[in-house]
């Protein structure tokens, strides 16, 4: 029945804006409104559907009404306006609705511009990769859980003898062999932003999200440049009042590795749905592992680095004041969200 609600008010707005004298509208009003007319037909079927559907169904055909009662009056006054002249080109026209960027892309503006202040370069790789540059290449084992198909999409297409299995990238860590080989000179200062696909979906989880990842590479880089370029990114974007920490963890393409974590906005650090205990996880971060150096043809002995990457939708979401509850609005097309900001 929804159908045929949207099919007659699609031809009823069609018709009554294509219409020009008083009769021909009050003809269309009588076929559509009038006691026995098409739409009072479809109202008298509201009582034969399921309870269930019947209140969605009514409010549905409410709103019809309405829309088919607006139109007939405004085409109304048009033509009262019109009179005799016919079409009056002094008449101003509608200005479209403007619309504005949307979070996402305004978050990855955000992202760069704070990483380009203190010299990063901004790179992007595919999202279509190969195994070697997602997995081996960052010295993951072959028992890895992360190259498992519960992790990790898979291309249906022949594996490379060399690169193994193409799949859709997981995290933009990809990028740093990629960028470690195609290197013209060091030092390496490069942040990659770009769409990571994984198998998970909650409030603080999509199955298909954007990434930042920042990689350096250098002579004499220790943890202490790591956290000074964490405390400078969370200073800029959170802000000077939030908290961060970072808790030692396992990746194996650091080491030593850490994950980030945030009060969390939404709660105030008292525990809430999204962060569970005040704490909300950003991402990873650690000094890069020699395996991985030594993939990318870099030498372990002289040069060291460190690297992190963080999801951007879920660091945006946690800016101070925006209180997004769940990170799957951040992909609604509800535009009562977004024309919030």
């Amino acid at each position: 029945m929804q159908e045929d609600v949207s099919k007659l008010r699609n031809e009823f707005i069609s018709r009554a804006l294509s219409t020009e004298n008083k009769e021909e509208l009050e003809a269309l009003r009588i076929e559509f409104l009038g006691k026995n007319g098409r739409f009072t037909a479809l109202l008298k079927q509201l009582k034969d559907i399921d309870p269930s559907e019947r209140k969605h169904v009514g409010e549905l055909l409410n709103e019809t009404k309405k829309v088919l009662e607006d139109t007939l009056s405004g085409q109304q006054r048009e033509n009262e306006q019109r009179g005799e002249r016919g079409f009056d080109e002094t008449i101003p026209g509608i200005k479209p609705p403007i619309g504005h960027i949307h979070l996402i892309s305004k978050a990855i503006d955000e992202i760069s511009a704070v990483f380009e202040n203190i010299g990063f370069v901004r790179r992007r790789y595919p999202e279509v990769e190969w195994d070697w540059f997602a997995f081996e290449s960052l010295n993951f084992t072959k028992l890895h859980p992360a190259r498992d198909n519960w992790e990790t999409f898979f291309v249906d297409t022949p594996a490379d003898p060399k690169l193994g299995p193409m799949l859709l990238t997981p995290h933009t860590s990809s990028g740093q062999a990629r960028e470690m080989l195609e290197k013209v000179t060091l030092p390496i200062r490069m942040i990659n932003i770009s769409k990571c696909y994984r198998r998970q979906s909650d409030a603080s989880h999509l199955t298909m999200l954007h990434q930042f990842e920042g990689l350096v590479i250098d002579t004499n880089i220790n943890f202490v440049h790591l956290k000074g370029t964490i405390d400078y990114f969370m200073n800029s974007f959170f802000g000077p009042n939030r908290k961060s920490r970072l808790r030692p963890y396992n990746f194996p393409f650091t080491e030593p590795s850490f994950e980030l974590d945030i009060s969390c906005d939404i709660c105030g650090g008292k525990g809430c749905k999204l962060c569970k205990q005040g704490w909300l996880e950003l991402g990873g971060a650690g000094m890069v592992h020699p395996n991985v150096l030594k993939a990318g043809n870099i030498d372990a002995k002289k040069y060291r680095g460190f690297a992190f990457g963080w999801g951007v939708e879920r660091a945006y979401m946690m800016k101070s004041g925006l209180r997004v509850p769940d990170i799957r609005m951040l992909n609604s097309t509800d535009l009562r969200f977004l024309t919030q900001f």
